[in-house]
């Protein structure tokens, strides 16, 4: 059965998911449609490239990944069909296709969409089920659409970098209120070059260490370790780091006159 992966910012309390899926299982009711989560939250393009990124890698070769993110940015005249590193992924032509990938795709089709149709979410995802349903019988993908396409681009949240320290955005919060920043543990390491560091944040926080665990550390004590994306995670053992430390994600809207911050800072010594 062909395999689906399914993002979006819709929320998990839209009938629009459970609609989105029907739409897909109307193109080809053998689709297996694995969730990955519909709670990314609207134009944080930095959390969504990281959400797909970590998942998209994960899945076996000629996967398709669905991505109904921020469809409607501005008026949608075309989706993205790419296939790269042997996985397939479709997604509005928004920039989030290179923030996700890093780099640039091997292969990336446009697929036209009918300028009278009346272009809402079910629809999109009914382009996307009918564009996989093909591939899946066997259509060269350079036959589906339009290719070398030219499309938008974005760059992908990067750490600024210098011999003596890295700065970081924070880029995903979890469900535990653990802080994830986009400093990746081979970017730490390349500039650590054995030194020792510092991990600092909120102005008089800082951190020492690396840890392999949450349990590293007492209970209610503050850790860094690497999490099972590679990326620099900032917790509290059976705590809540994000609420504790006022850290906000990049993109999240903050409040005026609340206290809170998104950067993190490396210092080596």
């Amino acid at each position: 059965m062909p395999l689906l992966t399914l993002t979006s910012d819709i929320g998990s309390p839209d009938y629009l998911v459970g609609a989105v899926k029907a739409q897909l299982l109307q193109a080809n009711p053998e689709f297996q449609i694995i969730d990955i989560s519909h709670n990314i939250p609207p134009y944080n393009y930095p959390q969504a490239a990281y959400v797909c990124r970590n998942a998209v890698k994960n899945f076996p070769d000629y996967t398709y990944h669905l991505i109904l993110v921020n469809l409607f940015e501005k008026k949608p005249e075309q989706l993205l069909l790419a296939f790269h590193n042997n996985q397939y992924l479709i997604c509005a032509d928004n920039g989030l296709l290179t923030m996700i990938l890093e780099e640039t795709p091997e292969i990336v089709i446009g697929i036209p969409l009918e300028k009278t149709a009346i272009k809402n979410t079910t629809f999109i995802a009914s382009v996307m089920g009918h564009t996989i349903n093909q591939l899946v019988n066997g259509e060269s993908i350079k036959n589906i659409g339009i290719p070398d396409v030219k499309y938008l681009e974005k760059r992908h949240l990067r750490p600024t970098l210098d011999g003596n320290s890295i700065e970081g955005q924070i880029i995903f919060i979890d469900n535990f209120e653990n802080v994830i920043v986009n400093i990746t543990r081979e970017q730490f390491e390349e500039q650590r070059k054995g030194r020792s560091f510092r991990i600092v944040f909120k102005r008089d926080e800082a951190i020492d260490r690396i840890s392999e665990s949450y349990a590293d550390v007492a209970e209610g004590e503050k850790l860094a370790l690497f999490n099972s994306a590679g990326y620099l995670e900032i917790a509290i053992n059976k705590g809540n780091a994000a609420g504790l430390f006022g850290l906000k994600s990049f993109s999240e809207k903050i409040r005026q006159g609340q206290l809170s911050y998104q950067t993190i800072r490396v210092y080596f010594e």
